[in-house]
């Protein structure tokens, strides 16, 4: 009966995990001040006809620190690639100067950084919920085992396990989102 909990803390343990890089994905998409290619990541372009990731028909790069240039590969995907950047709604406006498309990543005001703060808090607070639900998963798997046989005091010691894995999830969602506000509100 042991194998099966195992299994139950090893699928919730598996789960937390992913939400912590779920939340490390959308910190990335949240800016910072410095240009960086992952800014313009969740961009898709329609290449002939399907929706291709930026990076898949441009060289994407950042000279300085305020600027992301973009080389496609093909020269007649400029004018998609621009107004893919429009509709994605990031805050850029990009510039086309027939080779490149120039994206001047403009400084960040204090009402904006409030704004990715706020941002980041939800995002953390998403995290921590998708944990909570694998917790609840993992303990009404546990009650089935309760159920059907297995020492209420192996299922209570599952339970604290699945309690313990919880916490230490939620303090490191915490630790990740300490860094990341001190990140957007660094000026």
């Amino acid at each position: 009966m042991n194998e099966e909990i195992d299994f139950i803390l090893e699928g919730a343990e598996e789960s937390m995990e992913g939400s912590i890089a779920h939340l490390e994905k959308a910190f990335v998409n949240i800016r910072a001040g410095k240009a960086s290619p992952a800014m313009i990541g969740s961009v898709f372009v329609d290449y002939y006809g399907s929706a291709t990731p930026l990076a898949q028909v441009a060289k994407i790069s950042t000279p300085d620190a305020r600027t992301i240039t973009l080389q496609p590969f093909e020269k007649n995907m400029l004018h998609t690639i621009e107004k893919a950047i429009m509709i994605a709604n990031l805050g850029f406006n990009p510039m086309n100067n027939g080779d490149l498309i120039i994206i001047s990543v403009p400084p960040l005001t204090e009402d904006r950084r409030r704004e990715l703060a706020k941002q980041a808090k939800s995002e953390a607070e998403d995290a921590k919920i998708g944990i909570r639900n694998s917790r609840k998963d993992a303990n009404s798997d546990i009650k089935k085992l309760e159920k059907d046989g297995t020492s209420e005091d192996v299922c209570k010691g599952a339970e604290e396990s699945v309690q313990t894995l919880t916490n230490s999830y939620i303090k490191k969602i915490d630790e990740l989102l300490v860094v990341k506000e001190a990140e957007i509100m660094k000026v």
